[in-house]
């Protein structure tokens, strides 16, 4: 089972909040996610970014892997690859 750490959309019309999340890659956007591994709002000045490294790490472990808008974030927040 191929796994995806990515972003699900959260949030109302023009403001959006995104939660990042581990999910099979087949799964739709916004489809059940195995766990949540923190968020990102962009709404905020500068952008919100929290992240739970042991678990994006524990998850990368396991095969999963980052897409690209994700491992800028992970950049950010100072998380290596």
């Amino acid at each position: 089972m191929a796994m995806k750490i990515r972003l699900t959309r959260m949030g109302s019309k023009k403001k959006p909040f995104y939660r990042v999340v581990a999910v099979n890659s087949e799964t739709r956007r916004d489809g059940r996610a195995l766990d949540f591994l923190g968020y990102y709002n962009p709404m905020r000045e500068p952008a919100e970014i929290k992240l739970d490294a042991d678990k994006i790490k524990a998850w990368m472990d396991k095969g999963a892997k980052p897409t690209d808008t994700v491992r800028s974030l992970m950049t950010k927040a100072g998380i290596g690859n």
